[in-house]
């Protein structure tokens, strides 16, 4: 009878396991011959690609929100992975890094980040936190010493977030800084009834807001950024 496995067991598996994925290696020579040989792969740049990796991750959540069998998710997964492979292998031909150098970043970063399962040499703590709370302390934390002269909240949040992305991830950010999100305006207070209690509702609410937006001629993404940099602005520390 196997004997089960156990967590440290379970960890040096898996980076077994990652080391023997010959199918890697030769998407990584596939794509190096294309941009040799393929006059429209070897014209492509990180600016030319930008448009392809937005369109690729939200194929990704398009798929996964249909509800998509495997092989379709599997599908939308590769074309995301195509394009990490090719942007690293664009930065290896000017000799900046490689895929590999990619992988090991995020790799030291996960575990970094991670404290409450990873030692600072990789390997697995003795006992992990019992609560999503603990983990999110942690994680915060963690994040802090990295750049412990970062004292705005929102830094990070990428400026070409949608609106509505944007907002939520604000406001999560405020709350985990122990800020008051009361800038934000109480539904009641800009004259918006109570928050709906599903979300299937509430899609509903924003939907008529937007179609009320622009039956009064307005935009409604660009009205929620400016809101947005406002909220930001308000909670962030002064310069």
């Amino acid at each position: 009878m196997p004997t089960p496995t156990s967590a440290n067991d379970s960890h040096g598996a898996a980076h077994k396991n990652a080391g023997e994925v010959p199918e890697l290696l030769e998407l990584l020579g596939t794509i190096a011959a294309l941009r040799e040989h393929c006059p429209w792969m070897g014209a492509l740049t990180h600016e030319s690609l930008v448009e392809y990796l937005i369109e690729e991750a939200y194929e990704v959540v398009d798929s996964i929100e249909a509800g998509a069998v495997d092989h379709e998710l599997r599908g939308e997964l590769g074309d995301v992975l195509l394009q990490v492979v090719l942007h690293a292998r664009l930065a290896e031909e000017r000799g900046s890094f490689d895929f590999a150098a990619v992988a090991r970043g995020i790799n030291a970063k996960m575990v970094r980040r991670n404290q409450h399962v990873f030692k600072a040499d990789g390997s697995l703590q003795e006992s992990f936190p019992a609560s999503v709370e603990e983990i999110i302390v942690k994680w915060d934390a963690a994040k802090r010493a990295e750049k412990p002269e970062r004292e705005d909240p929102f830094e990070g949040i990428p400026p070409h977030l949608p609106a509505l992305a944007a907002a939520q991830k604000s406001i999560d950010r405020a709350v985990r800084a122990g800020l008051s999100v009361e800038a934000a305006g109480a539904p009641a207070a800009v004259g918006l009834p109570a928050v709906p209690a599903t979300e299937e509702a509430l899609g509903e609410l924003l939907l008529a807001v937007v179609a009320g937006a622009r039956e009064q001629g307005l935009d409604a993404e660009r009205a929620l950024r400016a809101a947005v940099r406002s909220f930001q602005n308000t909670q962030a520390p002064p310069s």
